[in-house]
């Protein structure tokens, strides 16, 4: 792989990353355009930093660790409510790992998947919220009882 290749694949993982981070800034979320950037853009660089020197088990490996370390900060963006009866932050931490993937992907330049991936995202973070609080009010939920609520996040 040359140069611009990999450079190119590293500047495809940000952008993705700060598109999604745009949407949980845009929404008042802990993680926005630089955390969600840096994520998509770490998991990228050290994906293409182990494939020329691993075999297909090593870089398995590097994808699972990426995998279980990512758990920790997904784990630091949820926050319980103060009675302990509310959960907030779960759609953030999801955000998260799906930068992980599409970090992942560019590295191994899976364009079809990156441009599915990206687009079911976006789609899912921009109209998910209000599909699910539209869903909610038509089938009569009460969020009050504990029946159903929206999304962790009031997307």
């Amino acid at each position: 792989m040359s140069m611009t290749e990999a450079v190119l694949r590293l500047v495809v993982a940000a952008l993705l990353g700060g598109a999604l981070g745009l949407n949980r800034y845009v929404h008042h979320k802990y993680v926005g355009i630089r955390t969600l950037s840096i994520v998509a853009l770490s998991a990228a660089a050290l994906v293409l930093a182990v494939v020329p020197v691993f075999s297909s088990d090593g870089v398995s490996r590097v994808i699972q660790g990426l995998l279980t370390g990512i758990g920790f900060i997904g784990a630091g963006v949820i926050v319980h409510g103060r009675h302990g009866d509310t959960v907030r932050g779960l759609t953030s931490a999801a955000t998260v790992l799906l930068c992980v993937a599409t970090g992942i992907l560019c590295a191994f330049a899976d364009w079809v998947l990156v441009l599915s991936l990206s687009a079911l995202s976006l789609l899912i973070l921009v109209f998910g919220g209000p599909a699910e609080k539209y869903l909610i009010t038509r089938l009569g939920f009460n969020q009050r009882n504990g029946d159903a609520g929206p999304d962790d996040d009031n997307v």
